[in-house]
């Protein structure tokens, strides 16, 4: 029997990821001056325009060809391994398509506008986490899930 590709339900994660990280950004820079925060749960979440021309939490700001060479080998390793390796794995297509989805809305910032737009705020148990955005969390639950479907493979191959 050959193992499937879930292509539809990846073309369809990768595009609304992908619009809705664009759309988010687009909405906080044009209204919002970087700086501004608002509330949306007091002592939680707040919505607060701010920018990074680095990597998380600002790491290596200011090298954007180091990000637009290792974003492009990503995106091609990411495509390669989607192929290559998780046919039939549709927790694996599910996260590769959302590590992929969060490369790319990142890369088109950084192609744009030389920086990336970052506007989720946390405070948790009083540590007042990075700025994020919806790209950042689609990579953050993509390599959870990937992590997920690797234990579950390799439960699997031990049965």
């Amino acid at each position: 029997m050959k193992k499937p590709y879930f292509v539809s339900i990846t073309l369809f994660i990768t595009i609304a990821v992908l619009i809705l990280d664009q759309v988010t950004k687009a909405v906080i820079a044009k209204s919002m001056a970087i700086g501004d925060s608002y509330t949306v749960i007091p002592k939680f979440l707040y919505i607060t325009s701010h920018r990074n021309n680095g990597a998380a939490w600002g790491i290596l700001s200011g090298r954007m060809s180091f990000f637009f060479i290792v974003t492009i080998v990503v995106l091609g390793l990411l495509v390669f391994f989607y192929i290559k390796e998780a046919k039939g794995n549709f927790l694996m297509q599910v996260a590769i398509s959302l590590l992929f989805a969060g490369a790319l809305g990142n890369f088109i910032d950084r192609m744009l506008h030389g920086e990336v737009v970052d506007f989720i705020d946390t405070k948790i148990f009083s540590y007042d986490f990075p700025i994020f955005n919806v790209a950042d969390s689609s990579l953050t639950i993509g390599v959870i899930l990937v992590l997920i479907a690797l234990l579950f493979d390799s439960r699997k191959s031990k049965v």
